[in-house]
């Protein structure tokens, strides 16, 4: 069913899709450009264009129609919820396991687990399909973050971008980086040789990973990771780079004996109380 938000103009004047913007309607910038676009917003009656300005007095209509079914199946997948409420849900996602279908893996994935698993999803970007609002690699475990609706999916979002929620990783590393606490400040770009790969490259984006170690178990060392910025791959080429890779990372290291792929774990702290492995409301501030 499709939902109607009738709005009044009421002081200044500006251009229409800024001042849908600055609405506390729960929608993005992007669908909201959609929407206009597609002409579901209408100002005093007809159809504008994004930079139309609307005026004092002007009466906008926004249409926001009902959610078109998704390319991706539901498939039922084995999932681990950490915490479920009416807008979003944590999964720990296991390794093995893509995010979104694509190249290699276009079905059995995250997504196609979630559609399964929470049938309440009212869909994202106009298509009933979960929001997820950050990455893990396929061969990372670790928590994700999937919203259900687009209001929720507009607050984690933004919750992000304001780094009140932050990305963490557990580690498993050779070595023992000294000092044991400290920052890696190297920026990532395309493997000039390896074009598969990513490097710390002169050129590259600036990227920056915090690191701490909490125990050294034999030759290796187990520290947690705070990404302050989001490069694909971005905490394996820098532990690489510091000459400590992850135990188990054939791309930016060696294989091990020891377990068949990277250690790696996802973790997520949410505001300021920096609390790890979240599961109650109080600590998912997303409205």
């Amino acid at each position: 069913m499709a939902t109607s938000h009738n709005i009044i103009v009421e002081e200044g004047e500006t251009r229409l899709d800024q001042f849908l913007a600055g609405q506390d309607i729960g929608l993005t910038r992007s669908r909201l450009r959609q929407l206009i676009d597609s002409g579901d917003v209408l100002v005093n009656g007809a159809a504008v264009k994004p930079s139309h300005r609307v005026r004092h007095g002007d009466r906008v209509l926004v249409t926001v129609p009902p959610p078109r079914p998704s390319v991706a199946v539901p498939q039922d997948i084995p999932l681990t919820v950490v915490y479920q409420d009416a807008d979003l849900v944590v999964i720990d996602k296991p390794a093995g396991l893509a995010a979104h279908p694509g190249p290699g893996h276009p079905d059995q994935t995250l997504v196609n687990g979630l559609l399964a698993l929470c049938p309440d999803i009212q869909g994202i970007g106009g298509e009933i399909r979960p929001g997820i609002v950050h990455r893990l690699d396929k061969d990372t475990s670790g928590l994700m973050i999937a919203a259900k609706n687009e209001s929720a999916h507009h607050g984690l979002s933004q919750q992000i971008k304001d780094r009140l929620v932050h990305k963490g990783y557990l580690a498993l590393v050779e070595g023992a980086p000294s000092p044991e606490t400290g920052a890696i400040d190297a920026p990532i770009g395309r493997d000039p040789r390896r074009r598969t790969r990513m490097a710390v490259t002169v050129g590259g984006r600036e990227s920056r990973t915090g690191y701490r170690l909490l125990e050294q178990v034999g030759r290796y060392s187990l520290l947690e990771l705070q990404l302050h910025t989001g490069r694909t791959h971005q905490a394996r080429v820098h532990l690489s780079w510091l000459t400590h890779p992850l135990l188990g990372d054939a791309v930016y290291g060696k294989r091990s004996p020891l377990l068949p792929r990277h250690f790696l774990l996802g973790l997520i702290h949410v505001g300021r109380c920096r609390r790890t492995y979240a599961c109650s409301n109080r600590w998912w501030p997303y409205q």
